[in-house]
């Protein structure tokens, strides 16, 4: 599927599961992939994006999270400080759900991202090649869910989330929509207003 503004396209993310289907009253960020010579560049178009409404973030899932997120940062503060903020206006990523074929969307209103290693915390590390690391333990993703099932349940937790600057933008939102499906009560995507992208 793609996204297109001013004849350029965005290809973006996929996954098999809607998070949010229907969106009313938002504005579109745009965040192209480009390249200039060997360089990869992240070429952000936010012409009309309106402080007031939802902003829906179309981001090519090509693009390498150190590129990505540093652009997502400076537009949440300047939606943040905008005189027409409207305090019940979110932030959504918008990706393909492949199975419905269908645009599907991905809050992220109250997450601050931080390009920086966290100091303290129990750390969920999503690290490149299919790779998690949870504190110094190593897994595949997909053993993630079994992971958290086999917790001690009578110990409080809490995790500190944090991706690879080298992850694809496709991968990130892959993880956080598989986050969102393990449905536990100490990881959820309200479970972290805090993001590390190191």
């Amino acid at each position: 599927m793609f996204s297109c503004s001013e004849k350029k396209e965005v290809k973006l993310a996929e996954a098999s599961t809607t998070v949010v289907k229907e969106m009313e009253d938002y504005s579109s960020v745009y965040i192209f992939f480009e390249t200039k010579g060997k360089d990869t560049i992240a070429d952000v178009n936010r012409n009309n994006s309106i402080s007031s409404t939802n902003w829906i973030f179309h981001i090519d899932k090509r693009l390498p999270l150190r590129l990505v997120f540093p652009e997502i940062i400076k537009l949440q503060a300047k939606k943040e400080t905008s005189l027409h903020k409207n305090e019940d206006s979110k932030n959504f990523f918008s990706y393909s759900n492949i199975a419905k074929k269908e645009l599907a969307f991905l809050p992220f209103t109250n997450v601050k991202f931080h390009l920086e290693k966290p100091k303290l915390g129990e750390i969920i590390y999503f690290d490149t090649n299919n790779l998690v690391w949870v504190n110094d333990k190593k897994m595949n993703s997909s053993d993630l869910e079994k992971y958290f099932q086999n917790l001690p349940e009578n110990k409080p937790r809490k995790f500190t989330i944090c991706f690879s600057k080298k992850l694809h933008f496709e991968d990130y939102l892959k993880y956080k929509v598989m986050i969102w499906k393990l449905n536990l009560p100490f990881l959820s995507l309200n479970s972290f207003p805090k993001e590390y992208i190191y």
